[in-house]
């Protein structure tokens, strides 16, 4: 374990280096992260002009799920989503196979080659949201609801990493699985709703079958305190097998990769 911590650390340490490198182009970076939050809370406050409630959410509610939102998207685009599409190209080059050579584990190596630092801005942004939200509603989170909803922000990561591990492996079956980031990225985009507003098969597919309940509607709803065990339960159980599933179909994909350098 303090092997990987190591690793982990050097290769942060290593993307702040370079990205330091270049000051003016990560200070606009994070004044352009403050700008897009901003654009995403527009669909809100434009709703929200003409109705009370969207379902049975309130306004200071909503703004809970999308600070939720903003978390598991600062996540996504500074940790996930950077070292992940690299593996597609090491698929196609075969520059993979210099990761595969490495004394260590080959998925933990590729999750975390590369990290973009200035998404720490999108944490800011989120913590605001955060505040106002509860200085809307008049009162602070409980510490048990926020402990819930620290567990189920770690099951909500478990679950965007594990969805964007098996776009990753369909990369050694395909050719390009460009399209399908780009789908992962559109469809992510609808959770910065409560799940609520979906209605049949919507509602049904997003709970399930690409489950954004579970990464941001129900940690918001823990921490509102809305959340029964029960939900709570079978959240996390959702999370541990979506995090299984991915890494034996990883396992199965890397027995199938045939180096293109060969």
């Amino acid at each position: 374990m303090r092997r990987y911590l190591r690793l982990v650390r050097v290769q942060f340490l290593m993307s702040a280096t370079t990205a330091m490198q270049y000051r003016a182009d990560f200070l606009l970076k994070g004044l352009m992260a403050l700008f897009w939050l901003g654009i995403t809370l527009a669909p809100l406050l434009i709703v929200f002009q003409h109705r009370q409630s969207i379902g049975d959410w309130s306004y200071p509610e909503a703004l809970v799920v999308l600070g939720w939102f903003s978390v598991l998207k600062a996540i996504l685009e500074g940790g996930v989503t950077p070292s992940l599409t690299a593996v597609v190209e090491g698929v196609r080059t075969g520059s993979l196979d210099y990761v595969l050579l490495k004394p260590a584990d080959a998925q933990f190596l590729v999750s975390t080659a590369r990290f973009e630092p200035w998404r720490a801005v999108d944490f800011i942004g989120a913590a605001l949201v955060f505040a106002y939200a509860f200085h809307k509603l008049g009162r602070l989170p409980q510490p048990m609801h926020i402990a819930v909803a620290m567990a189920l922000l770690v099951m909500a990561i478990l679950l965007l990493y594990s969805i964007w591990i098996l776009v990753v492996s369909a990369s050694f079956w395909a050719v390009r699985v460009d399209n399908l980031s780009y789908l992962f990225g559109s469809i992510f985009d609808a959770a910065r709703w409560p799940v609520s507003v979906f209605k049949g098969a919507l509602k049904w597919i997003f709970t399930v079958i690409f489950p954004l309940a579970l990464m941001t509607t129900y940690p918001a709803e823990a921490l509102l305190g809305r959340l029964t065990p029960g939900t709570a339960v079978w959240a996390l159980l959702g999370g541990v097998a979506f995090t299984v599933l991915a890494r034996l179909v990883w396992r199965k994909a890397i027995r199938f990769y045939t180096s293109a350098s060969s």
